[in-house]
């Protein structure tokens, strides 16, 4: 299992936090209970399965919702 954190442009409200976690949360090899989107730093955070996903992925989701990343880091637990 790998931790990441994906740097997203300014989110503007809460409720694109909330879309943005869903959206990830949705993604196979994602672990569910680990998804955190921190609105005032504008972060997602989870763990995942490099076998099953890859960060490149969980980025391509992310702008499909037409949110920008900034930068993605992933840390191997």
């Amino acid at each position: 299992m790998q931790s990441a954190t994906i740097q997203l442009e300014t989110l503007t409200c809460p409720s694109c936090a909330q879309k943005i976690e869903n959206a990830t949360k949705a993604l196979g090899g994602v672990e569910k209970e680990s998804v955190k989107v921190l609105f005032n730093s504008s972060k997602v955070k989870f763990d995942f399965d490099a076998e099953k996903i890859s960060i490149e992925d969980v980025e391509k989701a992310i702008t499909a919702l037409g949110y920008e990343v900034k930068k993605s880091q992933v840390k191997v637990k």
